[in-house]
């Protein structure tokens, strides 16, 4: 088979594996809810409400249908695209949910992420160009600990260090509430303030960002940092960056040329599993910091038992984990043609 035949094939697998494992996303989520503890009709109501109230409460909400039947027709909204409507936001429709609170998370996924890129490259690049130092010892150590510190303690940590005790970022939320908040198109507020040129605005939100984004992405970074400190040693050790020292070329131009630059792509390879601790990690850190965000509106809809809301923001979180994963799949097939399986 052709380079291009491979890649068109592996391709097309990747495509028709990710409706069936949205399917079984959405069919575990679907049973765990029903099978958890709690009744949406009490968090609506109240556990002292009367009977009959309750009764017909399920029955206007469809709760009171078999289950196989609440599945069925669920699924059959889901092909619709219908997440359905929220019980506790009498009213609103998940999808509404989602686009408001969703820009906040992506906000915060995407700083946390360059701060992890940026950080534990770096860390990795050090401990490997200097192995058996100090420094190595150091990295090594960095990365146990991020990828072992709990992620709550961490952010709570940081909050009474920064926050109480030195006073130099605000304890959580997203803006001041006596400064208006950028108002714009996507939702982001530093994109926002940005297209409509108010600085301060977009410094304002870089301030709120900096402490939950500090905090979830130095624990994230530990994940590239050991990636990048086995790979780049290995390849420091490979005969050709042997003949290039030969050569005499410099051996910082051999660490950027010949090592990162090969080092980089188990790093794309783990991106996508990264972007889905990245999310696990998001609800954490909103309800730590109190960010506005999806992530958190989630941890809220599970305490309610809305069942909807939390149905749709997790399929929609799966979905988003599954296209990120296949562009990150083809992206190495295409650069690596020894994945293609």
């Amino acid at each position: 088979m052709s380079r291009s035949g491979s890649l068109r094939y592996y391709i097309a697998a990747r495509l028709l594996l990710a409706p069936l494992m949205l399917w079984v996303i959405t069919t575990v989520v679907f049973l765990l809810l029903r099978a958890t503890p709690g009744d949406p009709v009490d968090a609506l109501l109240g556990p002292r409400a009367p009977q009959a109230a309750k009764d017909e409460l399920r029955g206007q909400l469809g709760l009171g249908k078999p289950l196989w039947f609440q599945y069925f027709d669920y699924m059959g909204a889901l092909l619709r695209l219908d997440l359905g409507q929220s019980l506790i936001s009498q009213g609103q429709s998940v999808w509404e949910i989602i686009q408001k609170f969703f820009p906040a998370t992506v906000e915060l996924a995407f700083f946390s992420l360059a701060i992890a890129l940026v950080v534990g490259i770096t860390v990795g690049m050090v401990s490997a160009s200097r192995p058996d130092t100090v420094l190595d010892a150091v990295g090594r150590l960095f990365g146990i600990l991020t990828y072992s510190v709990p992620l709550f303690w961490f952010g709570m940590l940081l909050q009474l260090i920064f926050s109480v005790q030195l006073g130099w970022f605000p304890l959580g939320t997203r803006f001041p509430i006596n400064i208006p908040a950028p108002d714009g198109p996507t939702g982001l507020y530093t994109l926002d303030s940005l297209l409509h040129g108010n600085l301060t605005q977009f410094l304002t939100s870089l301030y709120y960002l900096a402490l939950p984004c500090l905090s979830l992405g130095t624990l994230i970074s530990g994940i590239f940092e050991r990636i990048v400190r086995v790979n780049l040693k290995q390849t420091l050790q490979s005969d050709y960056v042997e003949a290039a020292r030969a050569r005499g070329i410099p051996e910082s131009r051999i660490l950027m040329n010949h090592g990162l630059r090969n080092t980089l792509i188990p790093v794309v390879t783990i991106l996508g599993l990264t972007f889905a601790a990245l999310l696990g990690g998001a609800i954490l850190t909103e309800v730590t910091f109190s960010w506005p965000g999806l992530a958190n509106r989630l941890y809220r809809a599970i305490a309610q038992r809305d069942y909807p809301t939390v149905q749709g923001i997790v399929v929609f979180f799966a979905a988003i984990v599954a296209l990120v994963s296949i562009l990150i799949d083809i992206l190495n097939a295409y650069i690596d043609p020894r994945i293609r399986y």
